[in-house]
């Protein structure tokens, strides 16, 4: 089974979020209906980049990598091409 990673922004306050779901559509709704506490306070979101990975592994490593840079810079690459997550 696979995993679907994520960027969203909050159309509210434009921030990002990054994570990783192996069911996209049911988790976009859980952003924005306030179920995600971490994503309350900035919704609504809209997904901005996503990347099916087959192995959910691999899906979550991505996740991970993304969010221990910390880095707004890497994000927008990521969402407008110049990285490609399979490469971090």
């Amino acid at each position: 089974m696979g995993k679907t990673f994520y960027i969203l922004q909050s159309e509210k306050n434009g921030r990002f979020y990054v994570g990783s779901s192996d069911n996209l559509n049911r988790r976009i709704l859980e952003h924005n209906s306030g179920q995600t506490k971490s994503t309350k306070t900035g919704k609504p979101w809209k997904i901005l980049f996503s990347f099916d990975f087959d192995d959910s592994i691999a899906g979550l490593k991505a996740e991970r990598r993304v969010k221990a840079l910390k880095s707004r810079k890497i994000i927008e690459k990521i969402i407008n091409g110049s990285i490609k997550i399979t490469d971090l």
